[in-house]
């Protein structure tokens, strides 16, 4: 069955536009029908959550399942406690990164992964054909009230050289990007004995300040911040705080491949090996820096429900995506802001080198990416697999050479091809780039 309703990371639209408070209603009951017993909920800070957890929680309890209601979280929070508790699956009422208007609503598992594909798919049967369970006018669910923060931030502070970053106190400038993020790493960097500096660490659904999105071009404001500040670095949250993205102590932004190159490399070296996963659009860096360290790279298609999937199959020491979300398997299968935080710092303390020391180390790429109209997947794939037999087709077709890379990929949620070039130098990748449009076209017709 083709997916209507549930994209790469649950449902996403418009809030009371193409989100309605029906559809919330609805998808509550949905997964009280695939998960009897307790279900936790959380929000983000954008102004349409409230109205959107409020109709989950009732398709719930109509249901017959109760639902502990956790208040605004990160979304990496939220999974954090349906892990460590005895409830049966978790939602998390956010759009993560996307603008304002739009909300979502994503679905957990009890170890505190999302769902699956499959599971998206057979919920989606679910809500289609409205096969919901109901509940008697006695067997209602009920509303109970929790808290997930502390228990997040202490699970962080247990998994991390916590004596170690303590001593090196910290100048860092913290960018929540008024989102979700305001009520945890503030307290993670205070209980790190940091000297913070905190821009639009204040719940605004309206996000004033900035585009939730943690990009280079929406964080001017941070790189001015450090540079003034003279912090050893700056960092930034998208909505729900599953990602976290970096500013040196120069006031530059470390490229997120790079952070994750950085990051697997660490992780390989001190387990001595091992296996990292990332989806088939990261830089070649990763591959560079973990094959140096010992370890060795699976790819996956794109989407963190997937590589959290193959890190669980292969028993990964690390894994992640080139977009600040980063997965650390010891505390969560899942990309995780906070955790990010708190590891950068324990690298840096260890080693005792500055943000842009480490990036230094990393192998310098440049990537370009474009995209095509393309309104026929299946026709797409097809002409890719005569145009590039050899080519890996685990999302797309990602081709590799001497010097570089091409991907070309049917968008899971619009109608477009993206493409995926990178090489040493820009002007390779360009023209990489550039043949792989003139090939979506020339298949396409």
């Amino acid at each position: 069955m083709a997916r209507e309703l549930f994209g790469t990371n649950g449902v996403r639209g418009i809030a009371n536009e193409e989100l309605t408070a029906e559809m919330a209603l609805n998808l509550g009951r949905t997964i009280a029908t695939m998960k009897p017993g307790k279900i936790a909920i959380a929000c983000d800070t954008r102004i349409s959550s409230e109205m959107l957890k409020s109709a989950v929680i009732a398709g719930i309890l109509s249901a017959g399942s109760d639902a502990v209601d956790v208040g605004i979280a990160p979304t990496p929070a939220l999974q954090y406690y349906v892990k460590e508790n005895d409830v049966e699956a978790g939602v998390i009422v956010t759009a993560s990164h996307n603008p304002k208007e739009y909300n979502g609503i994503k679905y957990i598992q009890e170890d505190g992964t999302e769902f699956t594909w499959e599971m998206d798919e057979e919920a989606e049967k679910i809500y289609k054909s409205k096969s919901f369970r109901k509940a008697g006018w006695n067997e209602v669910g009920r509303v109970l009230k929790d808290d997930c923060i502390d228990l997040y931030v202490s699970g962080i502070l247990d998994k991390v050289e916590a004596d170690e970053i303590e001593k090196r106190k910290f100048r860092v400038v913290l960018d929540c990007g008024n989102g979700a993020a305001s009520f945890t790493s503030p307290e993670i960097l205070k209980r790190l004995n940091c000297e913070v500096l905190t821009l639009n660490c204040n719940p605004d659904g309206r996000f004033t300040a900035r585009n939730p999105e943690p990009v280079d071009e929406h964080l001017d404001m941070l790189k001015e911040a450090v540079k003034a500040f003279k912090a050893d670095f700056g960092v930034a949250h998208d909505g729900d705080a599953d990602r976290a993205t970096f500013v040196d102590e120069k006031g530059n932004f470390v490229s997120e491949d790079v952070t994750l190159a950085i990051m697997a490399k660490y992780y390989v070296e001190q387990h001595g090996g091992g296996i990292v996963v990332t989806p088939v659009s990261s830089s070649r860096c990763v591959e560079d820096v973990v094959r140096e360290a010992g370890g060795e790279v699976v790819y996956t298609a794109v989407g963190s429900p997937v590589v959290a999937k193959v890190m669980k199959e292969k028993n990964a020491v690390f894994g992640g995506e080139g977009n600040g979300g980063l997965i650390f398997p010891e505390h969560l299968l899942a990309r995780d802001g906070g955790m990010s935080l708190a590891k950068f710092m324990e690298l840096m303390a260890l080693t005792g080198k500055k943000l842009s020391e480490l990036a230094e180390e990393i192998p310098k790429y440049h990537m370009i990416k474009l995209k095509v109209e393309c309104r026929d997947r299946k026709r797409l794939l097809e002409g890719l697999r005569r145009e590039f037999p050899e080519a890996n087709f685990t999302d797309g077709a990602r081709i590799d050479y001497e010097d570089g890379w091409l991907l070309i990929r049917p968008s899971g949620t619009e109608p477009i091809a993206r493409i995926f070039a990178e090489a040493k130098t820009e002007s390779k990748a360009r023209e990489l780039a550039e043949f792989g449009v003139s090939v979506v076209k020339k298949i396409l017709g």
